[in-house]
């Protein structure tokens, strides 16, 4: 049986993390069955490696290997990519097409971001997993397939499981081993040989002496939160590469190109903290424009109804509506001297009224016209305190009155602020 260290040559795995020699031993333990693996990891650690592994030290490794992007297919059309369809099957099916399972048979299947599976999906990949079956979509023929699948996720699936995304009995077929590996967070001493790895890559590449970090640098890098994972760390080695004509690098030069919320995790929970005492000032602010335009809609209707019916009905108008507009005064006496110009003479003729030609209906739009003038002031005014507060800066005023920044942008054209 091949070891860790010659395995992490033979597929480029940089690293002595206690953690992912445990995740590699178990791939080289597992390669030589047919178990069905699942494994789990934060997005960017690498996990499309240990499939490769799996299938290269298995009986399958002449067989094909096919990986597969669960996130990237569309709902519609996932069910033909991994099972086929028949000519005729949907729109544009112009031929019969073989899925993955079926092209794969005698290989292996790599299914990625597995949690992003659409349910009646979920239900057909059980069914390959228990009993080997499948049936293309527009066909009643069951097939078999002899597929090993390796599946991956970077979402907790008991919580998609609790939400109704994600089937339990599928879960468990999954995870007869589940294979983690460690964020890059967590393989503190793995960070600069990483970088170094990369830096010779690009040097390479680029052809151009490799990078040198001084020892504070490395200190930053090794302090860094990474929520990118490897991915990250290679995109910020080619930057560094790329753009920096000296080769020694500082702590300062390396720090410029990190993400200044990710180099602090206090400072991201302080911001967190503002970002949550920001919408609680908009939610106030919100509930008391809607309160507004609740009050307003509430008058226009008693408004109208007092042109429609007049004084001498008053009777007739719903009480809780003059109670909630005039509180505990005497709402009929106040109605009752209050001016009532243009009132309308209501027949039981209904199907002769004309309501846009009437006053009243006429009334009723300036109102809503008043109303919707008083609510755009109120939100041109919220813009603006919002993009003072974060000193001109549009993404965070965005997200400080909880709206896209597009949004935010189109507004203020709209209101040429």
């Amino acid at each position: 049986m091949d070891s860790v260290q010659a395995i992490k040559q033979r597929f480029e795995i940089i690293g002595n993390d206690p953690k992912l020699n445990r995740a590699i031993e178990k791939a080289i333990q597992v390669a030589p069955t047919d178990i069905t693996v699942l494994v789990i990891g934060e997005s960017g650690v690498g996990k499309e490696s240990i499939p490769r592994i799996i299938h290269s030290l298995s009986h399958r490794k002449h067989g094909k290997y096919i990986a597969v992007n669960c996130g990237a297919i569309p709902e519609g059309t996932i069910d033909s990519e991994l099972f086929g369809h028949e000519k005729g099957a949907f729109t544009g099916a112009t031929g019969t097409r073989e899925g993955y399972f079926e092209v794969a048979d005698g290989g292996t299947i790599f299914l990625d971001e597995v949690g992003e599976l659409p349910l009646t999906t979920q239900v057909r990949l059980l069914r390959v997993l228990e009993n080997g079956e499948f049936i293309k979509v527009g066909s009643s023929q069951v097939q078999k397939t002899n597929v090993r699948i390796v599946a991956a996720t970077n979402v907790n699936l008991f919580d998609a499981i609790e939400k109704g995304k994600f089937r339990e009995d599928l879960y468990y077929r999954l995870s007869t081993v589940d294979i983690l590996l460690p964020p890059l967070r967590e393989r503190k001493d793995d960070i600069h040989l990483l970088f170094r790895k990369f830096a010779a890559d690009f040097a390479h590449k680029y052809k151009m002496p490799p990078l040198k970090l001084d020892d504070n640098a490395v200190q930053v890098l090794q302090k860094f939160r990474w929520s990118g994972n490897i991915r990250q760390l290679r995109n910020v080695a080619e930057q560094i590469s790329v753009l920096e004509t000296g080769r020694d690098i500082s702590a300062a030069t390396l720090q410029s190109y990190l993400p200044q919320e990710g180099s602090n995790l206090p400072s991201v929970i302080k911001d967190k903290k503002s970002e949550s005492d920001f919408s609680t000032e908009r939610d106030i602010l919100y509930k008391v424009l809607f309160d507004m335009k609740s009050d307003l809609n509430d008058l226009k209707k008693l408004t109208l109804e007092l042109m429609k019916n007049g004084v001498s009905k008053t009777q007739e108008i719903n009480p809780n509506l003059i109670q909630k507009i005039y509180g505990n005064k005497d709402a009929e006496s106040e109605i009752a001297y209050e001016p009532q110009p243009h009132a309308a003479v209501i027949t039981n003729d209904t199907e002769d009224y004309d309501d846009e030609n009437d006053d009243n209906y006429l009334f009723a739009e300036t109102v809503e016209e008043e109303e919707n003038l008083k609510l755009e002031q109120k939100e041109i005014e919220l813009i603006k305190k919002s993009l003072e507060r974060n000193k001109g800066k549009r993404k965070a005023a965005a997200d400080e009155l909880g709206i896209s920044e597009r949004t935010l942008y189109r507004k203020i054209k709209q209101f040429d602020l």
